[in-house]
């Protein structure tokens, strides 16, 4: 977000689940590897999700994440994921693996089961959601 505190209409924006550890330290590296500030980073559990983003479903942010284009194109999961790594600086170094033979139905099924398992991959007490 600029520095007046409203959204940049230029960027994409990744809504990730904050109270996850797990996703919370990836949203880390994301931001590290950012250099060029192509994404805005926003924990689902921010109030402002609800007010820029009142179309998408809340549970949709529970069960992946969500990236949001400047258009308003979203994305989400291994999908979202995909887009992100390409958004990154010598991302599509690593994207084209997306274009093999069954590699996104894999990507999916993968990010699916680490949605599911997220809060037992790392988080503690500190969770929500404790399984």
């Amino acid at each position: 977000m600029p520095q007046n505190g409203t959204p940049d209409a230029t960027r994409h924006v990744l809504v990730y689940d904050g109270g996850c550890r797990v996703c919370s330290q990836i949203a880390g590296r994301l931001a590290a590897w950012d250099r060029g500030r192509r994404l805005e980073l926003l924990s689902s559990q921010d109030p402002a999700v609800r007010v820029r983003f009142p179309t998408i479903p809340a549970d949709a942010f529970s069960e992946s994440i969500q990236l949001i284009g400047p258009d308003g194109t979203r994305w989400q999961g291994a999908a979202a994921m995909e887009r992100v790594i390409d958004l990154m600086p010598r991302g599509r170094w690593l994207t084209w693996l997306f274009d093999l033979p069954l590699a996104r139905p894999l990507a999916e099924r993968f990010y699916r089961w680490f949605a599911r398992n997220r809060h037992r991959l790392g988080c503690g007490d500190h969770c929500t959601f404790n399984p």
